[in-house]
């Protein structure tokens, strides 16, 4: 694991908790040292909510160290994830050098919430071992993990990689080919954009806007996507009838939805105020509460699932 940052700490936890070997490096040392206090809060909690066996927990954080250098860390590695921040050169950098130090046979996979592979490995000799698996926040809890080969990824990586994320218990899938931001920070942006609107344009508060998403739409799609939603949405008639009753209606929404592409430092600031007195609570206990809350999500569609 390359980066000690909130997504490299989550892919430690789940890798911990799934029992495997784990070395984590970041160059800030003392921030890899750190890490692994928190590594190990965030992997036994996964056993507290019932996501993990305890036992196999702490069989995986007897395996969790921090590496003193990139080699040290991933020279024996199968699999080597990065998790630094959203810097292309910074990452091309990175991957030229790993190919230096890890075996032939390692998989590299950027946690890159946007960055295409092609140009990530760039510099990289042997970009057919390269590809994105981008985990959403927090991965040790949320399943999905969006794979998105480069345009060198050779074919064994790409099914060799899908299948380590199903050992850990994730949701893979696979893009067709690369977008910026990836599949699911397009929506993202795209719901959140409007979602700002709304609030700058005094429509709508924070924390309203949020019981809109979590409790409405997010919670159908919990269930079933959009698309399947909208195919169940007119009876019998399916998809089809739908549109034929709606779509218009939503052709007219799409003409008055936000346009804009960049917020002003004044928007910012109001944003951001709004928020911070909306959630004024410490973020350790809102984070906590919404990792009970995520985990009740996944435990009762299980269920489902299985019954």
């Amino acid at each position: 694991m390359v980066g000690a940052g909130d997504i490299g700490r989550g892919w430690a936890a789940l890798a911990a908790a799934a029992g495997w070997t784990c070395a984590v490096f970041d160059t800030d040392v003392r921030a890899a040292d750190r890490a692994l206090e928190e590594i190990g809060r965030r992997a036994r909690a996964l056993a507290a909510l019932g996501r993990a066996d305890a036992a196999t927990v702490e069989r995986g954080l007897g395996r969790l160290t921090a590496g003193r250098s990139l080699l040290q860390a991933c020279g024996q590695s199968d699999w080597v994830i990065e998790a630094i921040p959203e810097d292309l050169p910074a990452k091309q950098r990175l991957f030229e050098n790993l190919e230096q130090v890890t075996r032939s046979e390692t998989i590299l996979t950027s946690s890159s919430s946007g960055l295409p592979m092609t140009e990530i490995a760039a510099r990289c000799r042997d970009p057919l071992r390269c590809l994105v698996a981008h985990p959403l926040n927090p991965p040790e809890l949320i399943p999905l993990v969006e794979v998105v080969p480069g345009k060198f990824t050779g074919t064994a990586a790409l099914e060799t990689v899908q299948a380590w994320l199903r050992a850990l218990g994730r949701i893979p899938i696979t893009l067709r080919r690369e977008v910026p931001g990836n599949a699911v920070g397009r929506i993202a942006a795209a719901v959140w954009r409007e979602c700002i609107d709304l609030v700058l344009a005094g429509v709508i508060s924070v924390d309203d806007i949020d019981r809109a998403v979590s409790l409405g739409p997010g919670l159908g799609w919990a269930a079933a996507g959009p698309h399947l939603t909208y195919h169940l949405g007119a009876g019998d008639g399916g998809v089809k009838a739908f549109v034929e009753h709606l779509l218009q209606s939503f052709e007219s929404w799409w003409g008055s939805l936000a346009q804009w592409t960049r917020l002003e430092p004044e928007q910012v600031q109001a944003l951001t105020g709004q928020i911070e007195r909306a959630y004024g609570q410490r973020l350790d206990t809102i984070r906590d509460a919404r990792d009970r809350r995520l985990a009740a999500i996944l435990e009762a569609l299980d269920r489902a699932r299985k019954g």
